[in-house]
């Protein structure tokens, strides 16, 4: 039992389940700090949990709360302190990547000026592509521009499906390093992937989708 005075959970699902994800319904505690890593084989469910989590659908049956509160009661609330990559990167081809970076961070409600943009860029092997239109970009350099508008905008929950897909080694590492400072800065995430996030294990949760038996009908959420 949680303690009385110990700090509600940043993310809870309680008997989630939907019509696409299957009959087995998801319960976790997600607290600030901590990852929950979400694995399981094509089709299991995973981008329908993270659509359900970040509230863009509605389950078949039990509740997604924040903060001890279902976040259908406000949900406003709810994005404003949320950051969903889902598989695609919701880029603009016409527009540059620091036009791209701006637009996303304004509608996120997290505007920052060109000069910080610009160095988040850097940061993401991007400096180069500061002025290319965002259809002149690779599949890898598109994905890393649309990690780094979450990265930049801070939100204290990251909803992230698939966020290595089309990385080298060094966009993976620097995907691991953005998590792990995201947790460290008291943030939370829920990440969907096939590989390991590479996040400390003290940090991480790990809930398998794959794995009803074990569970009583409830899928496993347990330390990596």
């Amino acid at each position: 039992m949680r303690p009385a005075d110990a700090p509600a959970p940043v993310l809870s699902a309680r008997g989630l389940a939907s019509r696409r994800g299957g009959p087995v319904p998801v319960d976790f505690d997600l607290h600030a700090g901590q990852l929950l890593h979400v694995q399981g084989a094509n089709g299991s469910g995973k981008t329908t949990l993270l659509r359900m989590l970040a509230g863009l659908l509605r389950p078949l049956s039990g509740a997604v709360q924040r903060a001890g509160a279902d976040i259908r009661r406000d949900p406003a609330a709810h994005f404003a302190r949320t950051a969903y990559l889902g598989h695609g990167n919701g880029l603009c081809g016409e527009l540059t990547a620091l036009e791209n970076l701006r637009c996303a961070l304004h509608v996120a409600g997290t505007p920052h000026g060109d000069d910080a943009i610009a160095d988040c860029l850097r940061a993401w092997r991007l400096g180069a592509c500061l002025h290319t239109p965002a259809a002149r970009l690779s599949q890898g350099q598109s994905r890393r521009l649309a990690l780094a508008a979450v990265a930049l905008g801070a939100k204290p929950l990251w909803l992230l499906d698939e966020p290595d897909a089309g990385l080298d080694a060094a966009g993976l590492d620097q995907l691991r390093q953005s998590l792990e400072a995201h947790l460290a800065a008291g943030g939370a995430a829920v990440v969907a992937s096939h590989r390991l996030p590479g996040t400390p294990a003290a940090h991480t949760q790990t809930l398998n989708m794959d794995d009803y038996a074990d569970a009583g009908y409830a899928v496993s959420v347990g330390a990596a």
